[in-house]
């Protein structure tokens, strides 16, 4: 960076490696605190994805540095309960980002840029709103493209009056901000679908969107292969393993691979293995049962540490999702994908991507259909091939890997920034 800049993040799931959490803004946030910035991110102290609470006091909010990133965790309810309890667990840290970021200020001072992370848009919209109040540029960073998930999960009709009401406040958001990250390759063919880019009649310059994954930590991935291995014998015998690592749960679709293992039943050198947990073990348990399918075992919740050894131990990993609860026309950048780059195995995505990094780099297949016998025909297809075209395979994973590795996803993230900053200073002459 031409100087050192402070930077603050807003991410309401973000946490340190060493919690559970969305660990993103601690990668980028490291990379970037290497090249002389201070990096703060603020996040919400109930921890949603193992139900704890950093804050049992009366604290409004605590500031955690025992990392080279500064954490300022807010405090927020649980959003336990229900859908209305995650609503307002929202609502409560949107309030409270205002008054934390004055108090903050006093401490550590005005920052030089705010980067704002959905999932939900409230972050982004208390983001904007700070950032003008400081006059300082706001980059917003769309994870998930909010209402449209609610339009496709058959949660909220796009044409009611609260889902017009939500298109109004994300088409506000995407005009405001200085800038806008995407995830995916494809995302900015939401903003013309929607018509609101400038070339069809729309407010938001398609220049100041830029494309920037999620991605992985190649280094740190391959010490924890060498150094957090977990014995299991399913890991060491000499079946084609198929794995599948990660969460269970209706849109994570596992029928659909207890379905595929039911084709192959007959090939007895194949196993399929399960690593995770969620609401849905219990009764794809009871299905292996009574179905008598012998191919396949749930293997249950493994610590994080143990998921690149659990990988770099398989034949083929598979990327299992639902067809129907989401729109992978865009493309894909969920953290599981880049963590099987890393494992240098070929891949099998169940659901046919657009933009597919698996068709780019030669390392995986994209079924062409979200069916068992796709997903059947595609281990088949990988399972046939020529040593040396397997091991190219892996080789083509691996090294696809280090294009989205964190260090290199940081410097697009400090172009960004730059830029950013550049027009505001322009501005203001």
């Amino acid at each position: 960076m031409d100087k050192t800049k402070n930077i603050w993040y807003f991410h309401h799931y973000a946490t340190p490696p060493s919690m559970s959490g969305l660990s993103r803004p601690s990668f980028i946030g490291n990379e970037l605190v290497k090249k002389g910035s201070k990096v703060s991110v603020f996040s919400a102290s109930y921890l949603h994805y193992s139900d704890e609470n950093l804050i049992k006091d009366k604290a409004k909010f605590i500031v955690d540095k025992s990392t080279d990133v500064n954490y300022v965790f807010i405090k927020t309810p649980s959003s336990k309960r229900g859908y209305m309890a995650r609503i307002f667990n929202m609502l409560m840290f949107y309030k409270r980002l205002f008054t934390v970021s004055k108090k903050y200020i006093t401490e550590e001072g005005t920052p030089d840029v705010i980067i704002a992370s959905s999932p939900h848009p409230l972050t982004m919209i208390a983001g904007i709103k700070i950032a003008k109040k400081l006059k300082i540029p706001c980059i917003c960073e769309v994870r998930d493209f909010w209402p449209e998930v609610f339009f496709l999960g058959g949660v909220l009709k796009e044409n009611s009056l609260l889902g017009k009401m939500l298109l109004r406040g994300e088409r506000w958001i995407y005009e405001k901000a200085d800038a806008l990250i995407f995830l995916k390759e494809g995302d900015k063919d939401y903003l013309k679908e929607k018509k609101w880019n400038i070339e069809n009649g729309g407010c938001v310059d398609l220049n100041k969107c830029f494309y920037i994954n999620n991605g992985v930590n190649c280094e740190e991935f391959d010490n924890l292969i060498n150094n957090e291995r977990i014995c299991d014998e399913d890991l060491q015998n000499e079946l084609f393993r198929i794995v599948y690592a990660g969460a269970i749960r209706p849109v994570n679709n596992i029928d659909n691979i207890l379905d595929a293992a039911k084709i192959l039943k007959d090939n007895k050198k194949i196993q399929f293995l399960i690593f995770g947990t969620g609401n849905e073990v219990e009764r794809l348990n009871n299905r292996i049962k009574t179905e008598q399918i012998e191919n396949v075992k749930l293997k249950g919740y493994v610590e994080k540490k143990y998921v690149p050894y659990i990988l770099s131990r398989s034949f083929i990993n598979i990327l299992n999702y639902s067809n129907t609860k989401y729109n992978w026309s865009r493309g894909n950048s969920s953290n599981k994908l880049f963590e099987y780059m890393a494992a240098g195995k070929p891949i099998i995505s169940t659901i046919k991507m657009g933009y597919c990094p698996l068709k780019k780099f030669n390392c995986g297949i994209s079924v062409e259909e979200c069916t068992a016998n796709g997903l059947a025909n595609a281990i088949k297809r990988i399972i046939s091939l020529p040593k040396e075209k397997y091991n190219e395979m892996c080789s083509n994973a691996k090294q696809a890997s280090y294009c989205f590795d964190y260090s290199n996803l940081s410097n697009k993230f400090e172009n960004v920034i730059n830029t950013v900053c550049e027009n505001k200073k322009q501005s203001k002459k």
